[in-house]
């Protein structure tokens, strides 16, 4: 199921650089170069420096994973090649090309989302089991995803408008909190009455679906009104609480509906404390198992695409020195 020798991984599809090492489901390296700093100024990611960024970076950060991880036999490489923007999976794929070629070894491309479907099955101890439902939730996705297998995935349902990432961006900056929202917010909200506030949760009859901008129009019309007398700390919790809620009520649904054995949670908005509590506590009522990466890989990074390359060239997947890049794909092996 695992590829068995070392390979490298390599992930630049949005503003983190990252490069791992990984050999079957162990992660021996990995690093990760961020962009935030950089971004920050601007509220947002913009691309073409994203790029620029990436070409400075890939290398170095190459180098430190492959010291880190004591310079091993590289057996095999992953690289993210869709989606995300077309300028930074560039510069990663063509290194994992050139490296691939030079070492003469078999090179793999990962669909971003399915590195962070995988991701739980980077821990200690046994694997997580399938079949299982994952949450993807991050700045640019929010998906509800049936797992039936390795390789083999059921979309049931997404976001029609924003990501609840996009929400935390956009409240941040409203609340004047700063890049990255998620985190931003969820500091801020640490203090603060998540009652004081009410704001939408949006398509509560809808058991697969989510919508946020409705909620990002209720935040600006709340900072509107509110002017000077905002209570930023409620107002963060209030958001924080909107999301949670719409996540985590809709999850519930659908385990009470497919009863699956596992439920993982991925992808950047995982790192948010009161979600991963909150979902936790709702597998637990249900006697489904909870899994949910370390906080350093529910963000972009390399590691979660050495796992989903391990399981890629195990089973055979292979690509050629043609593999080109896209912004926008489906999830591989999507029924």
């Amino acid at each position: 199921m695992w590829f068995p020798d070392c390979l490298l991984a390599i992930e630049t599809s949005c503003d983190e650089t990252a490069a791992a090492v990984v050999r079957g489901r162990e992660v021996l390296s990995n690093v990760v170069a961020s962009q935030i700093d950089m971004h920050a100024k601007w509220g947002g990611v913009v691309p073409e420096a994203a790029a620029r960024a990436h070409v400075e970076a890939v290398v170095p950060v190459i180098d430190e994973a492959f010291a880190l991880a004591g310079r091993p036999a590289i057996r095999g490489v992953a690289v993210t090649n869709r989606p995300g923007l077309v300028g930074a999976l560039s510069v990663g794929v063509t290194a994992a090309k050139a490296l691939a070629t030079a070492w003469g070894v078999p090179m793999v491309g990962v669909h971003h989302l399915e590195g962070h479907l995988l991701s739980p099955f980077a821990v200690d101890g046994p694997e997580p089991t399938v079949p299982a439902l994952a949450l993807v939730v991050s700045g640019g996705h929010t998906e509800m995803v049936a797992i039936d297998g390795l390789g083999e995935y059921r979309l049931l349902g997404e976001t029609l408008d924003d990501a609840a990432g996009e929400a935390f961006d956009k409240g941040a900056r409203l609340l004047g909190l700063g890049y990255p929202g998620g985190r931003a917010v969820q500091e801020a909200a640490k203090d603060g009455d998540c009652r004081r506030y009410k704001l939408p949760r949006a398509l509560p009859k809808d058991r697969y679906h989510w919508s946020f901008s409705g909620l990002k129009t209720a935040m600006l019309r709340l900072v509107e009104t509110e002017g000077t007398g905002l209570n930023v700390p409620d107002a963060a919790a209030s958001l924080q609480a909107a999301v949670v809620d719409a996540l985590a009520e809709k999850v519930a649904g659908v385990l009470d509906e497919l009863g699956p054995r596992s439920f993982f949670l991925v992808g950047g908005v995982a790192a948010n404390e009161a979600l991963r509590s909150r979902l936790a506590d709702e597998c637990r009522r249900r006697g489904v198992e909870f899994w949910t990466p370390t906080i350093d890989l529910c963000t972009d990074n390399a590691a979660m695409i050495g796992i989903a390359g391990s399981f890629r060239l195990a089973r055979g997947d292979r690509d050629s020195i043609d593999l080109d890049v896209t912004a926008g794909a489906p999830l591989p092996g999507l029924r």
